[in-house]
């Protein structure tokens, strides 16, 4: 994903246009004409700040995804925090959670999901260098208080990623929701119960 670099109300109204053309017709169906038209900007707005839509879109998945993981964990995202290790688990979990259930993730998952490949396979992005960061930093800290086992931290936040990205991206494709011990709930607590192993000092 490309670097975010907002430059205030103008360019959230233009990613929130985005965000409502992806919703009604794909990534592969949206147009800059269509971004434009419905941000009431021209075209020639647009192409100035994003050269096309995947780069366009590419911005509006990190805002997206920072908003409903870290911003809405601030266990994970505040560096001065010490949470318990069930408290900084949980906030990893409810992060995945979130990401599921958003709108945006599920139309690209369910219509454009080849836009998701190049941050699995290729290379990573913005929204998962920032939560790397913030990962790194939380258990830098969880390791000088004895909240989590000792580690290399960056080392240690990558491993835990890879993970998140795991349930994240292939849940659906292990759960029944018609039995009640293989629902996606019923795998988020195995996913809780994998780090708080993993994590335990």
């Amino acid at each position: 994903m490309t670097s975010i670099c907002h430059n205030g109300s103008a360019d959230d109204a233009m990613l929130d246009a985005a965000r409502d053309c992806v919703l009604a017709v794909g990534v592969r169906r949206t147009t800059m004409t269509d971004v434009a038209r419905r941000a009431g900007v021209s075209r020639m707005t647009l192409y100035r700040r994003w050269p096309d839509v995947r780069s366009l879109v590419g911005d509006l998945m990190t805002r997206e995804w920072l908003a409903v993981t870290l911003d809405a964990s601030p266990t994970v995202r505040t560096p001065t925090a010490h949470p318990t290790l069930g408290a900084l688990v949980d906030a990893l979990v409810d992060g995945v959670r979130a990401v599921r259930a958003h709108p945006l993730f599920r139309k690209i998952l369910d219509v454009d999901p080849e836009m998701l490949l190049p941050y699995v396979l290729d290379r990573r992005g913005a929204s998962q260098n920032t939560m790397l960061e913030a990962f790194a930093e939380q258990l830098a800290r969880a390791h000088a208080d004895g909240t989590v086992r000792a580690d290399h931290p960056v080392r240690q936040a990558r491993s835990v990623l890879l993970v998140l990205q795991s349930f994240t991206l292939s849940l659906r494709t292990m759960s029944d929701e018609a039995d009640a011990e293989l629902t996606e709930e019923a795998f988020l607590d195995e996913l809780r119960h994998l780090l708080e192993r993993s994590l335990r000092p």
